[in-house]
């Protein structure tokens, strides 16, 4: 049985979408912003503090899980829910970006991808079935097939040699995920991958063809990648347009706030980014008045929050001005508190988009906290 997507609301205005998927380890609100565990764990944070932050679905990935810490110890501990005691949806990245970011580490063929493990040099294999077979010891909720990326601007011929290949692999991953059963007993889901760089005409070809293997869900991938913030809007629209309304849509990689609500507002349910985690460790810190530099020296003497109004631990603990010793010296703790911080912020984002759209009101939201956050 398919993953059940509750289509709640479309803003009049525009595409933005509010709805609700359900898993066996809970149901997830869109749109929706999954902070990247890439090896089980969201930089310096508990799985506590991500439900604090309101999290409600983490992504993990399969090329790193796999290398470290490996299947043998996943399958051990039962998957990787009770490995890093997160009991909520977990999504998991089929790894084909990262082989995409090793280069000339990496080799691409009909049937799948070699690569050498950046910790160590061993070379790996990965084909469609392998990848699916790797999620199922994971136990993500839901689960990635594998595609063929290429950065952007890429000409015509690489980026319609990306979309074979992920067709193919496509439907090699579902006839291969349909076959086997689940590692631990829950229901997993599959979403397939539009891939075809900036050109319409290869998008248009594989939604045509990954929509009719018939996903739980569909990504649109090859994005974030190089491209310009228009020409990455003008894709997102054409694919939106195309994509099923009735499953979830998710748009890989897409980050910072405006994107997120560019996107929300071209139909997009599902985002994930290291920005918020990655900024946050360099002592940049996301308010709705815009960014913060937590080392800037105007902040020594600061005993305000990092916000105002903001009821995360961070704000409702520790002043602006701590928080720049805190980075000033290198503490752990520094980097820890503006984690929180910023995945509080991204939460409450997705959240405020989600009740503007219910209140049919998306696009005045939008308007205003863009203001505020260009200032």
């Amino acid at each position: 049985m398919g993953i059940k997507f509750d289509l709640l609301q479309t803003d009049s205005g525009c595409k933005a979408r509010a709805g609700m998927f359900h898993t066996e380890h809970g149901s997830v609100e869109t749109p929706a912003f999954m902070p990247v565990g890439t090896i089980g764990t969201v930089k310096t944070l508990t799985s506590q503090e991500l439900r604090e932050c309101r999290v409600q679905i983490m992504l993990g990935n399969t090329y790193h899980l796999y290398l470290r810490p490996g299947l043998e110890v996943l399958q051990e501990f039962g998957g990787l829910h009770r490995f890093n005691q997160w009991s909520g949806p977990i999504l998991t990245d089929s790894g084909g970006f990262q082989v995409y970011s090793l280069d000339e580490l990496k080799k691409v063929t009909t049937e799948g991808v070699e690569f050498a493990s950046h910790w160590d040099g061993s070379r790996h294999f990965f084909t469609p079935e392998r990848v699916v077979d790797i999620q199922r010891i994971i136990g993500s909720d839901i689960m990635m097939v594998l595609d063929y990326l290429t950065g952007n601007p890429a000409d015509y011929s690489i980026s319609r040699e990306a979309h074979l290949h992920t067709v193919e692999w496509a439907k090699r991953s579902r006839t291969h995920f349909l076959s086997t059963e689940p590692y631990y007993g829950f229901q997993q889901y599959q979403f397939g991958i539009v891939q075809g760089g900036i050109y319409k005409d290869l998008r248009a070809a594989s939604i045509e063809e990954i929509c009719n293997i018939e996903f739980d869900g569909y990504a649109i991938g090859g994005l974030a990648v190089g491209e310009s913030l228009e020409e990455r809007n003008e894709i997102t629209d054409f694919c939106t347009d195309r994509l099923p309304t009735e499953l979830p849509r998710y748009l890989m990689g897409v980050g910072k706030p405006q994107d997120i609500l560019d996107s929300i507002e071209l139909g997009v349910d599902m985002f994930d980014c290291v920005i918020p985690t990655r900024n946050a460790r360099n002592g940049t810190v996301f308010t709705h008045q815009g960014k913060l530099m937590i080392r800037n020296a105007k902040h020594k003497l600061n005993s305000n929050p990092i916000e105002q109004g903001c009821d995360c631990f961070t704000c409702q603990n520790y002043s602006l001005g701590y928080l720049h010793h805190l980075f000033r010296v290198r503490e752990m703790l520094g980097y820890r508190l503006a984690t929180i911080h910023n995945i509080h912020f991204y939460q409450r984002l997705v959240k405020e988009a989600r009740e503007a759209i219910l209140e049919d009101r998306f696009q005045t939201f939008k308007k205003a906290f863009l203001t505020e956050y260009h200032g």
